[in-house]
């Protein structure tokens, strides 16, 4: 059969067809090869951009580097030695004694930076302390705890509940100082939020499978015993004190009747606090977990984490350095009930009211600190009936300014005249403001300041104030500002 003309043509242009589609792609490889090539010899020359090049590659010079100290050298460096004048230091505790409003039951004393006393005045009188109290505490828990631990909340999914559903556990380990939103790093109080733990609980248990769940909370952490004997004597509406728990929300403060300040870290208003903390935490928890689409069964119950099983999630609060500073500069009696529970766990002196203050009294002993006359009601000076000296006030500040304790983090937690915390407007002078690092202490009988001071001349001083049954209160506070300002010149 023979093909036709048209066929004949297609079968001998075929190969035809083939050979030019070879030389096509060589030529389009050898082309790209070349473009290939010039792009890299146009970046080597730095004409097009790139990371290859000819030119020289500059060596920036450095000075040589300056020492470095440690940081017991630096801490050396401070004339601690450096003599104060003791007549000019007379003269102005003199001048605080005889000021209107300061009656007589007081005590005084300034120390130089190696403790000798300049001047003094019933510096061993046992008297109320209110909250330089808290001094003792910061010692004690920054002695003995690890300050750069946190008060982790945790949450636990038991699978095998009671009724066969899936149980989440809220387990608390101190951390008052919750929010009700997302973790705020910004701040220490919110530090970490129920909202965070909430929304990556229910994460946890979508990729499991889970949207239903009952919930109880563990509270176990401080036992029974959640406030010392009395100290709603001095607080009948709850307003400076909420009965320590393993979890709250603020403080339990209740902003129901009072305005909430911008800042979470600075207490400038006093609403009442919830006496019952724990479960207003896990009613706030449930809340919030059905808002990340998590039914939760029922109302939260009290219970405790199983045996042998870990968290499926958790936050973290603040550095305890941070809570530490949290407590002093706002004077926190919660957080400083707290603060003296969690060493009394650690010592094994009790989990109790008591026990906190005998962990107190264990380490003020242990250190050497002369506490003849002391008697702590509790650990935050809020409860009526605690006494201490000016002495051993005195001694605690020598303690955080000498160097190569552990004690830093409650000397640098305390307020700081002219920038923060209670005594952030407590200087009659702006020349003292920075200079002097201080605890105030504030009741209806008791108007007390204890701190360290850097002097404008160089070197440090110590000091501390207690003034009971002042004739009037006002006025002895005024008289106690103006003495700590004179105190940097000294």
């Amino acid at each position: 059969m023979r093909l036709s003309d048209s066929s004949e043509e297609r079968s001998q242009s075929t190969p035809r067809r083939h050979m030019r589609r070879g030389v096509t792609v060589v030529i389009s490889s050898v082309l790209t090869l070349l473009l290939c090539l010039a792009y890299v010899v146009g970046d080597a020359f730095d004409v097009v951009p790139g990371s290859l090049t000819f030119s020289g590659v500059s060596r920036p010079t450095f000075s040589t580097a300056q020492q470095a100290f440690r940081s017991s050298t630096l801490m050396t460096s401070v004339e601690r030695d450096k003599a104060v004048d003791a007549a000019a230091a007379t003269s102005a505790m003199n001048t605080l004694l005889s000021a209107e409003g300061v009656g007589n039951d007081s005590s005084v004393v300034i120390a130089d930076g190696t403790g000798k006393v300049v001047a003094q005045h019933n510096a061993d009188t046992a008297r109320e302390p209110a909250s330089t109290l808290k001094t003792l505490t910061a010692f004690t828990a920054s002695t003995v705890l690890d300050m750069n631990s946190t008060l982790d909340t945790e949450v636990y999914l038991n699978q095998t509940g009671a009724d066969g559903g899936a149980q989440l556990i809220l387990k608390g380990n101190g951390d008052m100082l919750l929010s009700d939103g997302e973790n705020d790093s910004a701040h220490i109080n919110g530090r970490a939020g129920l909202g965070t733990l909430a929304r990556e609980s229910a994460q946890a248990l979508a990729a499991r499978g889970i949207s239903s769940v009952h919930l109880s909370y563990d509270d176990s952490l401080f036992g029974s015993d959640r406030k010392p004997n009395g100290i709603e004597q001095n607080d009948a509406e709850w307003r400076y004190f909420a009965p320590i728990s393993s979890m709250a929300v603020d403080g339990g403060r209740q902003w129901t009747d009072t305005v909430k300040g911008a800042d979470p870290d600075v207490e400038s208003s006093y609403p009442t606090r919830s006496t019952q903390t724990a479960l207003d935490t896990a009613n706030t928890f449930a809340a919030l977990l059905a808002g990340n689409g998590i039914t939760v069964n029922g109302a939260p119950a009290a219970g405790a984490v199983p045996q042998g099983i870990s968290a499926l999630v958790k936050v973290r609060s603040a550095k305890l350095s941070e809570i530490m500073a949290f407590m002093l500069r706002n004077s926190d009696n919660t957080e400083a009930e707290l603060l003296g529970r969690l060493s009394a766990i650690k010592l094994g002196t009790e989990n109790s009211s008591a026990g906190a203050v005998k962990a107190v009294e264990q380490t003020l002993q242990q250190q050497s600190i002369q506490s003849s006359g002391l008697h702590m009601a509790d650990c935050s000076g809020l409860s009526p009936g605690s006494t201490v000296t000016a002495t051993t006030l005195n001694a605690i500040q020598q303690h955080f300014i000498a160097s190569g304790n552990k004690t830093a983090a409650a000397a640098e937690g305390m307020s700081v005249t002219g920038l923060v915390g209670t005594a952030a407007d407590r200087a009659t002078n702006a020349s003292a403001n920075g200079l002097l690092r201080v605890k105030t202490g504030t009741l209806s009988t008791v108007t007390s300041m204890a701190g360290n001071v850097s002097r404008t001349s160089g070197g440090l001083l110590t000091f501390a104030v207690i003034v009971n049954n002042p004739q009037n209160a006002w006025s002895a506070t005024q008289a106690i500002n103006a003495f700590m300002t004179k105190l940097p010149e000294l």
